[in-house]
């Protein structure tokens, strides 16, 4: 059994079965928190619950409606959301490892730092219709590790990609405009950056869904890379 809690005063409301939850009305129902582990969700009316750090891995949610739910910190690892409603849902920091997306509309949802690693997704997956990377040669800015802003240029044939959890992005290779010193990469080795130096990583992930991977990051304001 589980608690359903009044979010004002913690209060508990009432008690549900947490192994059988399919088409069950939580909506704004507090479960932070909540050991949920391997619940069945299935088509669920969700919209709005606070779910902050709960743990869902292995959860059916298939057919959900978690419509502006609040999923920040959540465990989701191998959760069934297949054809769930996720739009403006909050998902910061949530693990979606290996989680089946397959159907899943997020568009509007906010992942910045969502683990989306092994997720599976297909073409009709939702996510925000939009790339924040225009065509041809772009302007980017990295930090480097003693804090210098190096201004990189991306020349229109380097494979670039963005990801719909922020707004660093990562390309195949750049060139160096200006800015001198180096930049740990992933593997923990370093790569040194020089004006008019062609920057190569180890290797490029073009995998949209993965923020930090392989490949030469950078924002496209300099704003962003200070405050990085």
């Amino acid at each position: 059994m589980i608690q359903i809690k009044n979010r004002f005063n913690d209060n508990v409301l009432k008690e549900v079965d947490a192994e059988n939850l399919c088409g069950a009305d939580l909506r704004e129902a507090d479960l932070r928190g909540a050991n949920l582990r391997g619940a069945n969700l299935c088509g669920a009316y969700l919209s709005g619950a606070y779910l902050s750090g709960a743990y869902l891995s292995g959860a059916n949610l298939c057919g959900a409606y978690l419509s502006g739910a609040y999923l920040s910190g959540a465990n989701l690892r191998g959760a069934n959301l297949c054809g769930a409603n996720l739009r403006g849902a909050d998902l910061r920091e949530a693990d979606l490892y290996e989680a089946d997306l397959s159907g899943a509309n997020l568009y509007g949802a906010y992942l910045y730092g969502a683990y989306l690693s092994g997720a599976k997704t297909d073409d009709k997956t939702l996510f925000s219709p939009y790339s924040i990377l225009p065509e041809g040669d772009i302007i980017g800015y990295k930090k480097l590790a003693d804090g210098t802003i190096c201004k990189l240029k991306i020349p229109a044939k380097v494979k670039r990609v963005c990801t719909p959890v922020g707004r660093m992005c990562r390309a195949e290779y750049a060139i160096v405009i200006s800015g001198t010193g180096e930049s740990r990469i992933k593997d923990n080795g370093t790569i040194h950056y020089a004006p008019k130096k062609k920057v190569v990583p180890d290797s490029f992930d073009p995998d949209c869904r993965v923020e930090c991977s392989h490949g030469v990051h950078f924002f496209i304001t300099e704003q962003e890379a200070k405050d990085f």
